[in-house]
């Protein structure tokens, strides 16, 4: 192992590789036949548009209690009774997920890659959400050497152990990888166990890929 591989950066899925369903409102109405405008909801883009995600960031709900609300809501709105997120993902989404990937996560993915630092993907619900097959659908995945998704082995962040499947798959002590995530509980947890981490802000996706890329004295161009 080289030098450089001594380091990882370790990135949450939703929200910080991909779009978040909120930026994607316009689409979804698109996809589905609905009048623009339809879905209000705006999440972290307009809390106050958002009771129920208000709810979720006091910890009154899980994360996936949100979106299987949501996903049950959508489904009614087209006359469906939509049962898993990943119903609504498809149906949001399409054939074309890599359409969905923010153009920062692609610039700082492959700068970290191209440097020799290595990559691992730790997520709660990935193939729940976005399917087992997903992962084929996005050549850019092939940078990663791991991916740790919570829809098989049933430990959730911020649980320590879902941190440990990472450091013990890699090789590394927790200080040698930047953990990045959208929800803070998430990365108060990866800080407890000592990762260095960056809390990944959704309306500023460039700023936090700046602040995560500086730690191995990268930047995106």
């Amino acid at each position: 192992m080289s030098a450089f591989g001594t380091k990882a950066l370790v990135l949450d899925f939703g929200g910080v590789i991909s779009k978040t369903l909120f930026e994607t409102h316009d689409l979804t109405e698109t996809s589905l036949g609905l009048s623009p405008g339809t879905l209000a909801w705006r999440g972290p883009f307009d809390t106050s548009s958002d009771p129920l995600w208000q709810s979720m960031q006091r910890d009154e709900i899980s994360e996936r209690d949100y979106w299987h609300r949501r996903t049950h809501e959508v489904g009614q709105l087209v006359g469906e009774d939509w049962k898993d997120m990943q119903t609504f993902v498809i149906r949001a989404r399409g054939a074309d997920p890599d359409a969905v990937i923010r153009p920062e996560a692609r610039r700082a993915i492959k700068a970290v890659h191209a440097a020799g630092y290595r990559l691992a993907i730790l997520s709660n619900e990935l193939d729940l959400f976005y399917g087992a097959d997903f992962r084929s659908k996005l050549p850019l995945l092939k940078h990663f050497e791991l991916v740790v998704d919570a829809t098989y082995t049933g430990i959730l962040k911020p649980d320590p152990r879902a941190y440990g499947f990472v450091t013990d798959a890699l090789g590394l002590p927790a200080e040698a990888c930047v953990f990045v995530d959208d929800q803070m509980r998430n990365v108060d947890g990866a800080r407890r166990v000592g990762m260095k981490t960056v809390h990944f802000d959704v309306t500023n996706p460039s700023q936090s890929y700046g602040e995560a890329l500086a730690y191995f004295g990268l930047a995106i161009k």
